[in-house]
């Protein structure tokens, strides 16, 4: 079964939808198409968004729309989920380090900027009712969704292009952060694990195969600019408002969804040493690699050859985060 491509620009960074039935590869582009342009326009930091309107709305309740409030839960979720480390509550912390506008046109190597170590006000300062979706931000807390928003953007665009599709699998890469659905090809889904998402699916590197669920990598070498003489990136840690300077440059994991596979990715980079413990708890199988290029596997990593059965349940307590 041939697996038909198609790929493009959108939201800052690279999309590619995968379909086993190359006849609604059309369908399932304008599926994902539509779904992207509703995320744009609902969490996007950088435009009159929604969600600009909310952080400025800062110290008054605000209802905001269900796709909103959903990205919001999903945010709050992956800050208990990882005790903090994935945090909404850094948008102010990721525009002091200099990530004030679409990545494209920030300034590669500006002028020096003063950082300061702070902790942030947390994400249980955020009241949220997802009954009524009601948000009370407190007064200079700003919400940033990049992290999980964008990996909930693929969950999301995966199921609307199933939904068209009348047979088979589809899958979402969406900037690092992949997304299935349907019946996967035979053998699962090729992933190519790439530091950097704008190289083609096809280029050279290592390849996993996956049965389903989603597939995150999180990493600092990427979304880096120079201020001042000193490099920074996106991927803040929350105890101190300054981006992760931990033993992780690149964490690859595969989950149930993307947006679980994007947390522990995420919380893994901020965590440190301590995420091979959290990893290992969550029974999810990641790819870590240092600074210095070693490389460090956990759990079942996936074949590149063939899927591999499901390596087991979630943690016991509840279905939290488990592997694809």
């Amino acid at each position: 079964m041939a697996v038909a491509l198609t790929s493009w620009k959108a939201l800052g960074t690279s999309v590619h939808v995968a379909t086993t039935n190359a006849a609604e590869l059309g369908r399932a582009e304008v599926a994902v198409s539509d779904v992207l342009l509703d995320v744009d326009a609902t969490f996007s930091r950088f435009r009159d968004s929604e969600l600009t309107r909310l952080n400025a709305s800062a110290g008054r309740p605000v209802q905001v729309s269900p796709l909103l409030a959903t990205a919001i839960a999903a945010s709050l979720r992956a800050a208990r989920l990882s005790n903090g480390a994935v945090d909404p509550t850094v948008g102010a912390a990721v525009k002091l380090a200099g990530y004030d506008d679409d990545f494209s046109k920030i300034v590669e190597d500006g002028g020096p900027i003063t950082l300061r170590a702070w902790r942030i006000a947390g994400w249980r300062t955020v009241r949220f009712d997802a009954v009524s979706r009601s948000v009370c931000l407190p007064m200079g807390v700003e919400l940033d969704l990049g992290s999980t928003g964008k990996a909930l953007a693929a969950d999301l665009a995966a199921g609307a292009a199933h939904g068209v599709v009348k047979a088979g699998g589809v899958m979402v890469s969406l900037g690092g952060d992949i997304a299935t659905a349907g019946t996967p090809p035979p053998g699962g889904w090729r992933i190519l694990i790439a530091e950097d998402s704008r190289v083609a699916p096809d280029s050279d590197g290592q390849v996993i195969c996956v049965g389903g669920g989603g597939v995150a990598t999180s990493s600092t070498t990427v979304r880096r600019w120079t201020r001042g003489g000193t490099v920074l990136h996106h991927i803040i840690d929350p105890a101190t408002g300054l981006p992760t300077a931990g033993p992780w440059r690149t964490v690859t994991v595969a989950a149930a969804s993307a947006v679980d596979a994007n947390i522990a990715a995420t919380a893994a980079i901020v965590q440190g040493e301590a995420a091979l413990d959290w990893l290992t708890t969550h029974r999810l199988p990641a790819r870590l690699v240092e600074n210095d290029g070693t490389i460090h596997y956990i759990g079942p990593w996936p074949d590149p050859d063939e899927a591999t059965p499901h390596p087991g349940p979630p943690p016991q307590g509840g279905r939290e985060i488990g592997a694809a």
